[in-house]
């Protein structure tokens, strides 16, 4: 799968060792937030992440993405690990 633009804007900023981008929209046809922008979930791997907690890993993903969410993500399930964590 080619990923969107935004997303591999965030692989190569995280520099992601592994990044796994599942586009779940489809599933959420008819939900008034899918006119808003797609549903994710997101696995990704980096160094960045290591002695981060959960909240900071999520904040550097949503600071990297910028204003993006508002305008093409509606939902974003994020799993973010340290190398040797998964």
């Amino acid at each position: 799968m080619t990923l969107p633009a935004w997303a591999e804007a965030l692989r190569l900023h995280l520099q992601a060792t592994e990044f796994e981008l599942i586009d779940d929209s489809a599933a959420h046809a008819g939900h008034a937030g899918a006119r808003e922008g797609g549903h994710y979930q997101l696995r990704v791997v980096s160094s960045r992440f290591t002695n981060l907690n959960r909240i900071a890993r999520h904040r550097l993903i949503y600071d990297a993405l910028g204003p993006l969410p508002a305008q093409r993500i509606h939902a974003l399930n994020i799993k973010a690990l340290a190398p040797g964590e998964f």
